[in-house]
């Protein structure tokens, strides 16, 4: 196997689109998801993320990464100004439409309009759904936290409502995303299917580590 090397006197020569599609690929597959907001007129956006993170589950809070303030954010604009938004993993077959929500669209323009999206709603959530998720997550904002190293924002946010069909919760709680074919994605504009390959029992010192049988 031959393997590349770098360093950072190779990095500042890289070409503007080379590096970002570098170093976004170089985490690895991530999860995927399309965003959804709306202002204080009522004006929906929809845009798509693969930053996001599981941040704790005590209460439950789910984070997310938004990039310098370079051009307009919507999606932030309207989470500072209204609290709520939603998140709606991607499905096989969504990737298409989802990617063209990266575009930059004008305000007055709906993604949801633009890109071929159902806007639905669920009890409690001012902020629009993706009907096509089969796995849809409602949130209020917490905290915004900046990162002066490159200008990008944290934001996190709490969970306040959950929609995913039946079968995919396991009696322990383990939810299976595999099962609805959620997909992932590498870089700005890769995407992949996924698939459960194992589960663990917890991890103990000097325990021979079991598997754990799908919905046990």
């Amino acid at each position: 196997m031959v393997f590349s090397s770098f360093d950072k006197s190779d990095f500042v020569n890289f070409e503007k689109r080379y590096n970002a599609l570098f170093f976004n690929s170089l985490s690895g597959i991530k999860n995927v998801c399309l965003i959804g907001t709306r202002d204080k007129e009522g004006l929906s956006n929809l845009a798509i993320f693969n930053s996001l993170i599981h941040v704790g589950s005590n209460p439950p809070l789910l984070g997310f990464m938004i990039r310098p303030d370079l051009a307009d954010r919507h999606t932030l604009q309207n989470i500072l100004s209204t609290n709520d938004y939603t998140i709606n993993l991607l499905v096989k077959g969504m990737e298409g439409k989802a990617h063209q929500t990266s575009a930059r669209y004008p305000k007055n323009i709906s993604e949801f309009d633009a890109c071929g999206f159902s806007e639905t709603y669920l009890d409690n959530c001012k902020a629009p759904f993706v009907g096509e998720s089969n796995v849809k997550i409602g949130m209020t904002f917490r905290e915004k936290i900046d990162i002066e190293s490159n200008g990008t924002h944290l934001i996190v946010g709490e969970i306040t409502a959950i929609q995913f069909p039946d079968f995919i919760l396991n009696k322990d709680g383990f939810i299976d995303l595999a099962a609805v074919e959620t997909i992932a994605s590498s870089g700005v504009d890769a995407y992949y299917s996924v698939k459960l390959l194992a589960r663990y029992q917890y991890a103990k010192a000097n325990q021979e580590l079991k598997k754990i049988k799908n919905d046990e």
